[in-house]
């Protein structure tokens, strides 16, 4: 195991690089999450506003369908 953590010598320059590799991707991760809630949260208000996703869509066709 030693000899494994040593990475034949590396250790020092191989460790550091996994751990930067780690914090960007963990980086990436919270920025995406915190993007897709806003945008959910965007897209809520605008359905909120709109009447729902075919709010508008629903209310001209029942205004263009005749009633009997």
């Amino acid at each position: 195991m030693q000899s494994f953590l040593a990475m034949g010598g590396y250790a020092a320059y191989i460790w550091p690089c996994f751990a930067l590799t780690a914090l960007v991707m963990a980086g990436f991760l919270i920025t995406s999450l915190k993007d897709l809630r806003e945008r959910e949260r965007r897209l809520r208000a605008l359905e909120a506003q709109s009447g729902g996703r075919r709010g508008r869509r629903d209310a001209q066709a029942a205004e263009e369908t005749p009633r009997a």
